[in-house]
């Protein structure tokens, strides 16, 4: 019965509130459509539909799905999340071990020269010292029966811990893949940005052009050529920026995939090349607890913050061990183990702390401060979640209507700019008239560009709030779950290493390659 026992609190996961939602009224279940351009399709929310471990796939680019799983295979912080990992399941696995007895081997030879003085006597002189030899060997048994189950907290501490660096990693990947996504978006955007202000700049020089012909006829003046070169001139000036945004986004794509920056190899992307998502999943507010990996991270630390302190109450009642040992004792090395030359030890301790000044009380008050801080900053966690889905369901709704309007304006636009130029050809209509009209077709292109970004982002926001899909992914690492197959002993390999073979395989970053490289054969 005691055996079985195991102070301190059992943990269970917080419930979330019965009325928690993402919207105080009833959200749209289809956002509007701004026809046929890119990233204008209307999108649909399906309420309980599960998300794919691979959901970027749904933008239906071959490039961005290489590059993605690119990133999840070189990325540093991958590689450092699943090193922390295994080193937290290994080290669940060596707490695990004080739940069995511990053996030993002890062998030893002993010379010793003894002064006669020890045994009484005042006879002097070397010859008459004695040189004892003493050999002996032994097995060692000792065993902590986990009476009050602190080490067993101890085990669950660790375990959580373990639990958090799982999440943590399902986060880095969520992260990184994000982050992928939106970089490519963002190129996108910025290439089509330059592609229009290019047109625009072309637009314009022409414009100059015809402007510079009709100043030669004496049809006007000097200043309407000096006012569209200095329009051209600020048009101009925009370029170097996006320009310079590009290539600087490039350079953030090429860390996220583990490259340096001349190791571009010149992958392209523009809004037309990637689908935006037509179905989108609305994951019930019950379970964003359990799909999120920051939220089961706050759980798992949560968890570990309960099991210590089991550990504090535990350490304040008796602790129990057993020592025992069987050996063999004698004077000349070839007699161990012979009849008679047997010695054997078998001892039980009872400690229980009496006094220590409070130390252990104030040390499970300090565990329980800590759980009530755990407490707190996971519930803070949870409102967090909610609070992200929130806000890429409004985001979705809002650009979506933005971009809508934002098409019509730029169609506006450009018949207003077509009007405008035929009438100044018939002089029905100022130079002033004109610059407005390429101005306002300017900002039109670029801000429609921009509101077409916003689509795919948002839906790489929502991808994201939900929780990426993780629990459906198949490419998990089997390495992180360490080696639990075998006791502590060290390997043969680890004895007495093979010598490094002539034609060595040249070292990876991939810790999926490492850890394929580092199984023994069998």
């Amino acid at each position: 019965m005691l055996a079985g026992c195991k102070v301190g609190p059992n943990f269970s996961r917080p419930d979330v509130a019965e009325n928690a939602d993402y919207s105080r009224e009833k959200l749209p279940a289809t956002t509007a459509s701004a026809g046929d351009v890119a990233g204008g399709a209307a999108q649909r929310l399906v309420a309980g539909m599960d998300i794919p471990g691979q959901w970027w796939t749904l933008f239906r680019s071959p490039t961005l799905n290489a590059l993605v799983e690119e990133a999840l295979r070189a990325n540093t912080d991958v590689a450092a999340a699943q090193a922390a990992l295994r080193q937290a399941n290994e080290l669940v696995y060596a707490d695990q071990a004080s739940l069995f007895p511990s053996l030993s081997a002890t062998a030893s030879k002993t010379r010793e020269k003894v002064s006669p003085v020890s045994f009484g006597s005042s006879t002097s002189g070397s010859s008459s010292i004695p040189i004892l030899t003493v050999n002996a060997a032994s097995l060692n048994v000792s065993y902590a029966p986990d009476v009050f189950g602190g080490v067993r907290r101890q085990i669950e501490s660790t375990a959580a811990q373990a639990e958090y660096e799982r999440y943590q990693l399902e986060a880095t990947y969520l992260t990184l893949s994000s982050n992928v996504v939106n970089t490519a978006v963002n190129l996108a955007s910025l290439r089509d940005q330059i592609t229009a202000t290019e047109q625009i700049i072309q637009l314009q020089s022409d414009q100059l052009d015809l402007l510079k012909s009709r100043r030669e006829l004496g049809a006007i003046a000097d200043t309407d050529v000096l006012t569209q070169q200095a329009s051209l001139a600020q048009t101009r000036a925009t370029l170097p920026p996006l320009q310079k945004q590009l290539a600087q986004t490039r350079n953030q794509l090429m860390a996220y995939l583990g490259r340096f920056p001349n190791q571009d190899q010149g992958e392209r992307f523009d809004l037309a090349s990637l689908h935006l998502p037509e179905q989108l999943p609305l994951s019930l507010p019950s379970a964003i607890v359990l799909q999120r990996p920051d939220v089961r991270s706050a759980e798992a630390q949560l968890h570990q913050a309960s099991a210590n302190i089991g550990v504090a109450v535990s350490n304040q009642l008796p602790q129990f061990s057993i020592t025992g040992s069987l050996g063999s004792e004698v004077l000349a090395g070839t007699r161990l183990f012979s009849s008679g030359t047997g010695i054997w030890s078998l001892a039980g301790s009872i400690t229980q702390p009496i006094f220590d000044a409070g130390a252990l009380e104030h040390r499970k008050r300090a565990a329980v401060a800590a759980y009530d801080e755990s407490a707190a900053r996971y519930r803070g966690t949870v409102v967090s979640a909610f609070e992200d889905v929130a806000n890429a369901l409004r985001a979705l709704q809002a650009d979506a209507d933005a971009l809508n309007q934002q098409v019509i304006a730029e169609q506006a636009a450009q018949q207003s700019l077509d009007l405008a130029q035929a009438q100044f050809r018939l002089g029905a209509v100022n130079y002033l008239s004109l610059l407005t009209a390429q101005q306002t077709y300017q900002n039109a292109i670029v801000t429609r560009v921009r509101a077409q970004a916003a689509r795919y982002s948002d839906t790489t926001a929502l991808f994201q709030a939900l929780g990426g899909g993780w629990w459906n992914r198949t490419d998990v690492d089997p390495a992180t779950a360490g080696k639990p197959d075998r006791f502590g002993l060290p390997s043969l390999q680890e004895i007495m290493p093979d010598p490094a073979p002539k034609h060595a395989a040249p070292a990876t970053s991939d810790p999926a390659v490492s850890a394929r490289l580092e199984q023994p054969k069998q």
